[in-house]
């Protein structure tokens, strides 16, 4: 069945929580604390809280963008597949908080759809039965239509065949 084609009445209606990554705020703190640390000597205790505000700033801005990208990549992904025939059961975020990926659940099993979530290197990563493929976010959008496609043959097609045999 090619995703093209319309199927039945789909399970999941939903949308794609949320996923802050608690590795990627911490990374941004660390960073900001860092070039803080930096200008005290330079410009004293003023020019670094500007550092820090200034670069705690801009990193959470860039985590907030890469996780928007992830979250509506995502939301494509599963929409396609909703559209395909494909039965998606619900869409949860990760429960520790310290990872930007979400459970689609199917009856064929979880796929975890994450990465990282930062907008200059942001990076997608589709999990299936612990097979993991990973690409740039940037070019899982660009071809969208085609990674939708194959990850729809893989998990319910091929995957459904498998479990009967």
């Amino acid at each position: 069945m090619g995703l093209e084609q319309p199927s039945r009445e789909a399970s999941w209606e939903g949308t794609v929580p949320n996923a802050v990554d608690g590795r990627v705020v911490g990374l941004v703190v660390v960073t900001a604390g860092l070039a803080a640390s930096i200008n005290v000597p330079y410009g004293g205790l003023a020019m670094a809280a500007a550092a820090f505000t200034i670069v705690t700033g801009l990193g959470l801005a860039c985590h907030l963008l890469g996780e928007r990208k992830l979250r509506r990549i995502t939301d494509d992904l599963v929409e396609r597949w909703v559209a395909a025939g494909g039965d998606i059961e619900g869409v949860t975020r990760s429960a520790t908080g310290t990872r930007t990926e979400w459970r689609v659940h199917t009856p064929e099993g979880d796929i975890v759809i994450g990465g990282v979530a930062l907008v200059p290197i942001a990076r997608l990563s589709v999990e299936w039965r612990g097979i993991a493929d990973t690409m740039a976010a940037s070019e899982a959008e660009e071809r969208i239509d085609s990674l939708a496609e194959s990850l729809y043959r893989e998990v319910f097609e091929i995957g459904t065949a498998t479990q009967r045999s």
